[in-house]
């Protein structure tokens, strides 16, 4: 864990450095991707269960490889009441949440007489990947599919690897209006939603985290299909005063330290002594962890304490463009107003980013690895499309027309031009 004083001359050297630093996983995984996807696109139905076998040890076909709605129904009805009143829980706050983002069509005529405007129409087709394994959490789900289901698609259809599907995650996929489940992970189930395999057909969009091979395998089907983001490790910055607890702020820290050993969990106080008492707590806290492993080579090889003045802290926060920062202060929109760089801000000591994680209402689909200085997190808008709408009159075409022909000419478009000049009755070619 490296420590920082904004008042040391090294520090803006030191810090430029450290934020500099790539935490993305070192694997060579883009050649194997390459090869997956094109099989699965040439061979279909035959490469998805041949690397089922080479991939995840397991025999399916084409009748088990879907999750049967009764399977569905069963395992969520297997999830424990108070989980399952959380997901429902979430889910309507989610939904809440989303919904209110849905933008207005337009329709407006401009002063030459034209009618313009614009509408928006939700996407038919989304796939939804879901992590296995420890990773496979009912909020991946949730956060995914129930903007989706607000936004209006019809189809929404979730891959996840093979293997048992935790009751929880089908109780989630239930909730939030998945329409089919099946047991494909890895490269090979982003070729499948990309490019339709035996029975799953082509989505339009495909969205959700994975491992190094599905991020891979999403950057290369870009353009066929559209994609959420290219997600990295999670990150959070605290900043945070001495009137704090000491344990919640390093039970902060961990919340995100905890998600992978790349993550990164940043301090940024102005009093040195609070500063030390937090990493006393992470260290006792720490040892009762059971993600212990994973959060202590995160906050180890990734974490940072910075000591510098509170009104340095939105400046320090936009160098790092953090997945998640929060303000644990008594007038944190003070600070917070001036961050421009941020996946989301979380004011307060009473708002810890594990609330944006499960049951604020927000999405916790958010930027990483800096990508808050040009991207947003996953919202409604991710699963529409706006469609510009043209409409013109003999008259206010007339309106238009020649500046369209000056441009066209302009531009050696003569077809533009004609197009334009054919309807004022010029131009047109003479008849054979």
């Amino acid at each position: 864990m490296r420590r920082f004083r904004f008042d040391d001359p090294g520090f803006r050297a030191a810090f430029t450095s450290f934020v500099a630093e790539r935490r993305d996983t070192p694997e060579e995984v883009d050649a194997l991707v390459r090869d997956v996807l094109a099989a699965v696109r040439s061979e279909g139905l035959d490469a998805l269960l041949r690397y089922a076998r080479e991939f995840d040890r397991i025999e399916l076909t084409e009748a088990t490889m879907r999750v049967s709605s009764e399977e569905i129904a069963d395992g969520a009805a297997a999830c424990p009441a108070d989980v399952r009143d959380a997901i429902s829980f979430a889910a309507a706050r989610i939904r809440s949440y989303h919904e209110r983002q849905r933008p207005a069509d337009q329709r407006f005529t401009d002063a030459s007489g034209v009618e313009l405007g614009w509408r928006w129409t939700p996407l038919e087709a989304v796939g939804i990947y879901v992590p296995g394994g420890r990773a496979a959490y009912p909020s991946t789900v949730l956060m995914n599919a129930v903007p989706a289901s607000a936004a209006g698609v019809e189809r929404i259809a979730m891959v996840t690897p093979p293997g048992r599907l935790q009751p929880a995650v089908l109780a989630a996929a239930q909730v939030a209006g998945v329409t089919e489940i099946w047991r494909v992970g890895g490269a090979q189930a982003v070729a499948a939603l990309a490019y339709g395999a035996g029975p799953i057909r082509p989505v339009d969009k495909i969205v959700g985290p994975g491992n190094a091979f599905v991020t891979a395998a999403k950057r290369r089907v870009y353009g066929t299909v559209g994609i959420d983001a290219l997600a990295g490790p999670s990150e959070i910055v605290v900043v945070a005063d001495g009137q704090n607890d000491p344990e919640w702020i390093a039970a902060d820290l961990l919340s995100q330290a905890e998600h992978d050993p790349a993550a990164q969990s940043i301090l940024i106080t102005d009093d040195a002594d609070f500063a030390r008492r937090v990493e006393q707590a992470v260290d006792r806290q720490l040892a009762a962890l059971s993600t212990g492993e994973d959060a202590r080579a995160s906050w180890r090889d990734h974490g940072a304490v910075v000591i510098a003045p509170l009104d340095e802290a939105p400046g320090l926060v936009d160098e790092i463009a953090p997945e998640h920062v929060e303000f644990a202060l008594d007038e944190p929109e003070r600070l917070a107003d001036r961050v421009r760089h941020a996946g989301a801000i979380f004011l307060g000591r009473h708002a810890p980013e594990a609330v944006g994680d499960y049951v604020a209402g927000s999405n916790h689909v958010l930027p990483t690895s800096r990508a808050a200085r040009f991207s947003s997190g996953l919202s409604l808008y991710d699963f529409i499309k706006r469609t510009s709408i043209v409409k013109c009159d003999a008259e206010s075409f007339a309106a238009l027309a020649p500046a369209t022909i000056a441009l066209a000419e302009a531009e050696g478009l003569p077809a533009h031009a004609r197009s334009a000049a054919i309807r004022l009755g010029q131009g047109r070619p003479p008849q054979s």
